[in-house]
């Protein structure tokens, strides 16, 4: 993707400019409430080429970046750059404070699972046998030197999204005081509210029925939604979440459809959104504790 794939628009019932890319395998968009056209178009090509540089960096898809060059290590030890060992900081603290639930070194399992909407669903033995190579604890992280065991994997991509938002997000509010919102496939941060009031932003229904679960005014924060809308397995009448509990290969029982969180950062709206998810039944308890607004969408049929 390059920054002149991006289109921009105003529609005349609005009075924001519209930036809209593709990146990290999202519709993306950037509201952006001046009249000037011309300064619009640079702000969404500055959030679009942020948006490409962290895609760069991180996707677990490339074989030029640090996160191939972790994973294809062997066991050597691997020095990494400032950004990424701010990132592998978080998922040491997230993995510490979730009491194991959250773990980048889950990529593993997706050897086993493939959550395409089928009812392939793997057998016992064959999760068993990836669980050696899921854990943080088995990582050595000594700033800014990570040692990754033979076989294990690292993936940022449950961060990457909602930090490339906020980056984002701040990056055009140092360029102007408008009213901004960027929205990368439903991840978002509000840098100040249009001049016409709150930014309306709805919330997607998991199960596809065109209309949004609520709508929510958002002037100014991250907002971040986890659910099995678009990636589950559908077996004997059972949905299985795609959010798997590393500790044991499995996807997290009795979990919410969806979860959205409200907070100060994206980042912080998605760990949370995610986390709740990665509580099970036990979500809407966690999230009180955290002292964020948060919606949880449970199917009425759900075990």
């Amino acid at each position: 993707m390059m920054t002149d794939d991006v289109t921009l628009e105003r529609p005349a019932a609005q009075g924001h400019w519209t930036g809209r890319f593709t990146a990290m395998a999202s519709p993306c968009e950037v509201l952006i409430d001046l009249d000037d056209e011309a300064e619009c178009r640079r702000l969404a090509r500055l959030a679009a080429a942020e948006a490409q540089r962290i895609e760069r960096a991180w996707s677990r898809y490339r074989d030029d970046n640090i996160i191939h060059a972790i994973n294809t290590s062997g066991g050597r030890p691997v020095t990494v750059d400032p950004e990424t060992a701010q990132m592998l900081d978080l998922a040491a603290r997230c993995h510490e404070l979730s009491g194991g639930r959250f773990d980048v070194t889950s990529g593993a399992l997706r050897r086993a699972w493939r959550f395409d909407g089928t009812d392939r669903i793997p057998a016992p033995d064959e999760v068993r046998a990836l669980l050696p190579l899921v854990g943080w604890r088995r990582v050595r992280w000594e700033p800014p030197v990570l040692t990754l065991p033979t076989g294990m994997e690292i993936d940022l991509g449950g961060l990457g999204k909602e930090y490339a938002v906020d980056r984002a997000a701040e990056l055009l509010g140092r360029e102007t005081a408008a009213g901004v919102l960027v929205n990368f496939g439903g991840d978002l941060r509000a840098s100040g509210p249009a001049r016409s009031g709150a930014w309306e932003v709805g919330i997607e229904d998991p199960e596809g029925r065109g209309a949004g679960l609520r709508r929510l005014s958002v002037s100014r924060g991250g907002l971040a939604t986890s659910g099995d809308a678009r990636r589950f397995l559908l077996r004997d009448g059972i949905r299985y979440t795609h959010v798997l509990n590393p500790r044991t290969g499995w996807p997290v029982r009795q979990a919410p459809a969806s979860v959205t969180v409200l907070a100060d950062s994206c980042l912080e709206a998605g760990l949370l959104a995610t986390l709740g998810l990665l509580h099970g039944r036990e979500a809407e308890g966690f999230l009180r504790e955290q002292r964020v607004r948060f919606w949880c969408w449970r199917r009425p049929d759900a075990a």
